[in-house]
């Protein structure tokens, strides 16, 4: 029998906010036989209408307006409401805690290390979205940021976010005809970016805010200066469940919407309780602000954690990378699957070089790592770590399988299937199967499924994604296996991308 290379400790599954979670369901609904993943995955996927307000009260999700209707269900799986009583905003959700403990911590224009208290983000988003609310920005609006990864990012995200624009992140050195085509698709009315960026992306569109990060630009507010301001304490507008947050490019060149209800819950339930996100943890986050994991990983503000906001550049298989682990006392790193890949294949032995006492998790995210590379993190980085490898495309700004504190890692496959996804391996008959491969699909509506596509009418390219090979169950095209242990082995997509 397949011996598992990792099992968490018998502490470590008493203390995860997952457990709190199973407990906190069982005496909700009474139902005492809600122990352990499997009986809690079941729970989730067949009472969804109870379990997302169990997540919602659990992760303390800040809100008004009612509870009476959770599910209000469409002609199709892609027309699903959620939560219509409720408004809410993210940003105040990312916001909630206002102490002296480190918010962000990312380094300056010198090169150094600066920290950023969660009192100190608030004062910074509050100046920068008076400017904004100064501009005439208001509710629905649409804002773009062409940004470099740092604190400007996550303080830009939030100040538009909090007065109710949709935020969207373009890459700043793509060429000037891709940033172009995608500014014309979105048409902002307000935008962060350096002045050389402003310079080769000029479209003559008429913005109402202009702010530029790191230098100054022709007709542009300096963020330094607004930074300076005083500004009245920050408000949040608040919005419908499903009015849209984050306007995401893909690599197709089309642009999904994304809610702000639903896109707060699922990032919640894979963060507080896959991930088992704390206070105390601070997270090693190199992603670049323009990808959809960038987006999930800055939610981790909601559980009070702390962003190390390493550059895209971050690479395990850089002594570097190590040194910056023990030195920020980093808790849980976020890479991708290609970086371990690149560490297996390094001569590093960090746990012969380094300290590392504060590490207990590294997420990889993207493709089924190779069984090999998880094998080289445990035998060269450390024994007591959970490796979390997340996968499985929910849209962008999620997952359908990923790592789970209360279940052994096996080398070659994700742990489990995400709570509240209905995820099966669609056999070529269309019906589910398991230990052999199938299309990856997830059978029933879930709060992080997209709205759909900027300028797309009637949402044809949107359903034609994700819908076309089996008209009523999401699928983006992966295969993989489902394992006899309920865990998750990629292929190759369909598309032939990895």
């Amino acid at each position: 029998m397949k011996k598992p290379i990792w099992e968490p400790s018998a502490e470590r599954v008493e203390r995860a906010n997952l457990s709190r979670f199973v407990r906190f369901a069982r005496e909700q609904t009474g139902n005492d036989d809600l122990r352990g993943y499997a009986a809690i995955y079941d729970f989730s996927i067949h009472h969804p209408e109870r379990f997302w307000p169990l997540v919602w009260e659990f992760c303390g999700i800040r809100s008004i307006g009612t509870f009476h209707d959770v599910i209000v269900a469409g002609e199709h799986v892609a027309d699903t409401r959620w939560f219509p009583g409720v408004r809410l905003n993210v940003a105040q959700n990312l916001l909630r805690y206002r102490d002296d403990r480190a918010a962000l911590i990312a380094r300056d224009a010198d090169g150094r290390w600066q920290e950023t208290s969660y009192a100190q983000l608030q004062q910074q988003v509050a100046r920068i979205a008076a400017a904004l609310r100064e501009s005439g920005i208001k509710p629905g609006d649409r804002v773009v940021g062409l940004l470099d990864h740092g604190s400007e990012a996550v303080v830009a995200m939030l100040a538009s976010v909090a007065v109710g624009a949709v935020w969207s992140a373009l890459p700043p050195h793509a060429d000037a005809a891709s940033l172009n085509a995608a500014l014309r698709t979105l048409a902002p009315r307000a935008a962060f970016a350096t002045g050389a960026v402003f310079a080769r992306a000029e479209l003559g569109l008429g913005f109402d805010a202009r702010i530029a990060v790191g230098g100054p630009a022709a007709n542009a507010a300096a963020w330094s200066d607004l930074l300076a301001r005083d500004a009245a304490p920050l408000t949040f507008e608040a919005s419908g469940f499903e009015q849209p947050l984050y306007a995401l490019l893909r690599e197709d060149g089309d642009i999904s919407l994304h809610s702000a209800g639903g896109t707060l819950i699922q990032h919640l339930k894979d963060l507080v309780l896959h991930v088992d996100l704390k206070r105390d943890d601070r997270v090693l986050h190199a992603a670049a602000p323009h990808t959809a994991y960038w987006h999930w990983l800055t939610s981790a503000l909601a559980a009070g954690s702390t962003l190390v906001l390493s550059d895209a550049t971050f690479d395990p298989a850089h002594a570097s990378a190590w040194d910056l682990v023990d030195e920020q006392a980093v808790s849980v790193i976020a890479t991708d699957t290609a970086a371990l890949a690149r560490f297996a294949a390094s001569p590093l032995q960090p746990r012969e070089t380094h300290k590392l006492l504060t590490l207990k998790t590294v997420l990889a995210n993207g493709p089924s790592p190779a069984g090999n590379d998880i094998e080289q993190v445990y035998a060269r980085v450390k024994d007591r770590l959970m490796v979390s490898a997340c996968g499985g495309d929910a849209g962008g700004l999620s997952f359908l399988a990923l790592g789970c504190p209360l279940l052994p890692v096996y080398a070659d496959e994700l742990q489990c299937r995400a709570l509240g996804m209905r995820v099966e391996m669609l056999g070529d008959a269309g019906s589910a199967v398991i230990e052999e491969p199938g299309t990856l699909a997830c059978l029933a509506p879930f709060p992080g499924l997209p709205l759909g596509f900027v300028d797309d009418a009637d949402d044809a390219r949107f359903r034609t994604r994700y819908f076309s090979q089996h008209a009523h169950a999401w699928c983006s095209g992966e295969r993989a296996v489902l394992t006899a242990r309920e865990g998750v082995q990629f292929e190759t997509r369909t598309d032939g991308q990895p």
